[in-house]
């Protein structure tokens, strides 16, 4: 009170009132004595002259460091809002990782300034908060199990976003509670009866959806109000797990169960901790009815998630790790330190709002490797995800998956109960498009860390080339040079990093030349007897396939002319620094960078490249049109080793059509006896190279 002094609320409140009320909601919680103080003093660094050394002093350093965790960080220097929520989301996370106290106050601050948010003036800034309280904070609180939280802040969040989408389901839901408020004290009396016959003691009691869990179903579901079956649904407590199981004999031999609507979360916990059956049967009178059975213990964990487990222990009152472990629960945090592999692998901070959102938000599904370890994802992972959670080491080199014993493609959803078996590679090989195969921010972050590195490794190795055909062109040897004075001149830390730049093409190889050997002329001579050398294919330096760069990352083969294995090639160095272009000699696009020597640089096919790459190229030939012909074409480009992965039928006229088949092959020789033994079918009149 003394040092937040004459600050005002919003709301005309002294501030200090602020802190008192969240103090008062973590009481609610039974947390411990330094949590409480924490909310007490949780602003104090942040708006008050007071600095951690006077926490520490006055009241101990682990309050201190909880105090500090807290802090809002409001003070970085950032331009745009959202990038400031993702920067202080980032350093959030990394503090909550080190203990959970943090998280409950900064959810118990937020909680009680989305309750005070209407006496904000602003609607932009109210809407801000509601959403960064939405997309955020909820899901924080889910993945702690702490239901009460996330729920009412859902709601308020929901008030504040959409609320006449929250009044017209108000409405409707005070409209049904006329009509169905009697029907549920009759089904939570039957449900009663036939349990306690049974000689099962238990308490059951209906509860009703709340409006945001309803406008959420509906979104997602895409389905009209009328169509939930799930506006009520049914709590029963009962005493042991024992008797969970139990109960729920006795309900499904009352009332026909609904097929694929019963989840076992006693045996297989969510990650945040929470377990309890569920199962919905047709019960009295044809009402579908979704029910929840678990015990009184289960119930406070489902409802106040990590805060049900703090105890008196040894004269001390705290978290009760074990008393967790031997009620089936796991480390609350351990669905939020998986984030803090996201920033160890570099990740953005945009990247790491997306990842949170993403699987703090979603549901999960439960599936198991070879040897039965039970592997947590969101719904809708994919087997990258399956191997990046086992180890990041397996994710870098996986090259295929077996989904219950049978080859699957990496693109497979995985469901409940899936045995997923990752078939690995010899060594990492990092591929683009498996950002796209992977929902969970670990394996996306790592796929990410992977392609950087990966680019990196190829860009120093495309620089480091670049320089050594540009000094042998002037009659040097870069290898007998410093470099030093180019280092200084580009301002790069190593050597590499002068390769990279130079790869990237921030800086042209002459350049470095003209760095290294001050005054020496002749370039445009020099650039001339480099265009000679490149067509003439003598001298390359840089070597496609088998031995480095790798297509996709910083080697792109050109679509205008499709270069395969054994195709005279040149690189075109893209200008926005994104690698090369690979394109054959004689593609009619080269000649739009005839000056633009600096560009071009000269490549050639590895000898495993020639011998072991699968390429695609392209036949296009005119058909006469007759019955069978396509198939009988089709069956002599297989019949020739080639594997048609594309057909395209365009230009039908009369008795011919054109037909551009694409087709892996092995190199262009491959590709040329494929068309001449298509010349060789009656039917075929033409058929010669597409190069676009």
């Amino acid at each position: 009170m003394r040092m937040h002094g004459s600050q005002m609320r919003a709301s005309g409140d002294p501030y200090f009132a602020h802190p008192i009320e969240v103090a008062g909601i973590l009481t609610e919680y039974r947390l411990d004595t330094a949590t409480i103080v924490t909310a007490l003093l949780h602003d104090v660094i942040e708006d008050t002259p007071v600095t951690r050394a006077d926490i520490d002093e006055l009241f101990g350093a682990e309050i201190g460091e909880l105090v500090e965790g807290v802090t809002k960080l409001s003070r970085l220097e950032l331009n745009s809002e959202h990038l400031r929520q993702a920067e202080n989301l980032r350093k959030f996370i990394l503090a909550i990782s080190k203990d959970v106290r943090v998280l409950m106050v900064k959810l118990a601050d937020r909680l009680h300034n989305m309750r005070t948010l209407h006496h904000i003036k602003r609607q932009d800034k109210r809407e801000r908060i509601a959403r960064e309280t939405r997309d955020i904070y909820a899901p924080l609180a889910r993945s702690i199990g702490c239901q009460r939280i996330c729920t009412e802040l859902e709601e308020l969040a929901f008030q504040h976003l959409n609320p006449v989408a929250r009044t017209a389901i108000i409405r409707r839901l005070e409209t049904l509670r006329g009509d169905q408020g009697a029907a549920v004290a009759v089904v939570s009396g039957e449900i009663s009866g036939r349990l306690e016959q049974a000689g099962v003691a238990s308490r059951v009691f209906g509860r009703e959806k709340h409006p945001y869990s309803i406008w959420r179903k509906l979104q997602r579901k895409s389905i009209g109000f009328s169509q939930l079956s799930d506006i009520y649904a049914f709590r029963v407590i009962v005493d042991s797990e024992a008797d969970c199981y139990k109960a729920l004999g006795v309900i499904h031999r009352a009332w026909p169960c609904v097929p694929e609507r019963f989840k076992d979360f006693i045996s297989t916990p969510k990650r945040n901790n929470y377990r309890s059956l569920h199962t919905t049967v047709v019960g009295p009178k044809g009402m579908r009815i979704e029910m929840q059975i678990r015990t009184e213990a289960m119930d406070r964990v489902a409802e106040d998630g990590v805060a049900a487990h703090w105890h008196y222990k040894d004269q001390s009152y705290g978290f009760d790790a074990e008393a967790m472990q031997a009620a089936g629960g796991r480390d609350p945090l351990a669905n939020l330190r998986h984030l803090v592999q996201v920033l160890e692998h570099g990740g953005d901070a945009e990247d790491l709002v997306e990842h949170a959102k993403m699987e703090m938000f979603l549901d999960q599904v439960f599936v198991f490797t070879p040897k039965g370890r039970l592997i947590s994802l969101p719904r809708g992972a994919m087997p990258l995800d399956f191997a990046y959670a086992v180890h990041s080491d397996i994710g870098d080199t996986t090259v295929g998956v077996k989904v219950n014993g049978e080859l699957r493609p990496l693109r497979t959803p995985l469901v409940n109960g899936d045995v997923v078996e990752v078939i690995r590679g010899a060594k990492a090989v990092a591929h683009p498009e498996w950002q796209s195969l992977a929902v969970t921010g670990r394996a996306r972050s790592a796929i990410r860390r992977h392609i950087r590195q990966t680019e990196k490794d190829e860009f120093i190795r495309l620089g480091r080339a670049s320089l050594d055909q540009t000094f042998e062109r002037a009659g040097k040897a870069r290898a007998n040079v410093s470099l030093r004075p180019a280092l200084e001149r580009f301002v790069a830390a190593t050597e590499e990093d002068l390769f990279e730049a130079v790869g990237r093409g921030r800086v042209a190889p002459n350049q470095v030349l003209e760095v290294a050997f001050p005054g020496l002329g002749e370039t445009e001579k020099a650039a001339a007897a480099a265009r000679r050398r490149i067509e003439s294919g003598k001298g390359a330096r840089l070597y496609v396939r088998g031995s480095g760069l790798t297509p996709g990352v910083t080697l792109h083969f050109a679509e205008c002319c499709n270069p395969v294995a054994g195709d005279r090639i040149v690189g075109i160095l893209r200008e926005d620094g994104g690698g090369l272009d690979v394109h054959t000699i004689d593609c009619a696009k080269l000649a739009e960078f005839e000056e633009r020597d600096d560009l071009w640089r000269d490549l050639q096919w590895t000898p495993e490249a020639e011998k072991n790459t699968v390429s695609q190229g392209r036949l296009r030939a005119t058909i006469r049109d007759a019955a069978g012909v396509l198939g009988q074409t089709c069956t002599i480009i297989g019949e020739a080793g080639g594997n048609i992965v594309g057909l395209r039928m365009h230009h039908r006229q009369g008795d011919f059509f054109d037909v551009d088949f694409d087709i892996d092959v092995r190199d262009a020789r491959h590709l040329t006896n494929i068309a001449a033994a298509l010349r060789a079918c009656p039917p075929v009149e033409t058929v010669e190279r597409a190069r676009a």
